[in-house]
């Protein structure tokens, strides 16, 4: 395995390439070989993640309230933003996994890719100190913090149309997607909300949930 082709995709050089390896081995594979697996470092990972991404928001976004920076926080810092960050630096093909777990296509498992980033964060701060584990973190998350700030003081149109509906007694108000388009890394979704089963209105955005949020707020435009 191409340690060294990670290495150039991530943007750092181990001193100690045990503890990248260490980084990349799933349980299931350190109980077939007796070996260490990454769960340690994934652990530590989370918490340098935590502190890195509070700092970055604290210096740079002065403005938001500390209920909205957790809000921005619990957005970024997550399985989903991890596995993106995993799949933009082929972090698949460098997983050491057990026989089942190659056989069920462990490598593509975004929870399994998400743990692996964490612990190599981890990794890159036992190795080189925690400047190194920041690059790697600002770098790959400052985009989706610029996103997540943008839309953290928005009204959650969903729960304001559902307390307008609710008014006059239960309703059934439901949330659909109708179409999606696009490539994987770009998709377009567009939504429907309907109360008991009439269509409402529909609505478009870049996730599911910006199109449920963009109906829910023609909904009530409506």
């Amino acid at each position: 395995m191409n340690i060294e082709k990670l290495e150039k995709n991530i943007g750092y050089t181990f001193k100690n390439k045990d503890l990248l390896k260490t980084a990349l081995t799933h349980t299931s594979y350190a109980n077939e070989h007796a070996a260490q697996s990454n769960e340690k470092l994934e652990f530590l990972g989370d918490s340098i993640l935590e502190f890195v991404s509070s700092e970055y928001m604290y210096n740079k976004y002065t403005n938001l309230k500390e209920g909205e920076m957790t809000k921005v926080r619990a957005t970024v810092v997550c399985e989903k933003s991890l596995y993106k960050i995993a799949k933009l630096h082929n972090f698949s093909d460098f997983l050491y996994l057990g026989k089942s777990e190659v056989i069920t296509g462990g490598n593509k498992r975004p929870a399994i890719l998400a743990d692996s980033v964490e612990a190599v964060i981890a990794a890159m701060f036992i190795d080189g100190g925690l400047e190194p584990a920041k690059k790697f973190i600002i770098e790959n998350l400052k985009d989706e913090i610029e996103i997540a700030t943008k839309h953290v003081g928005e009204k959650d149109y969903k729960t304001v149309l559902q307390e307008e509906l609710q008014k006059n007694g239960e309703v059934k108000i439901e949330y659909k997607i109708i179409n999606e388009s696009g490539p994987d890394h770009d998709k377009t979704f567009e939504a429907e909300v309907s109360l008991n089963g009439e269509v409402l209105a529909t609505g478009v955005g870049k996730s599911k949930k910006e199109a449920e949020m963009q109906a829910a707020k023609k909904a009530l435009e409506n």
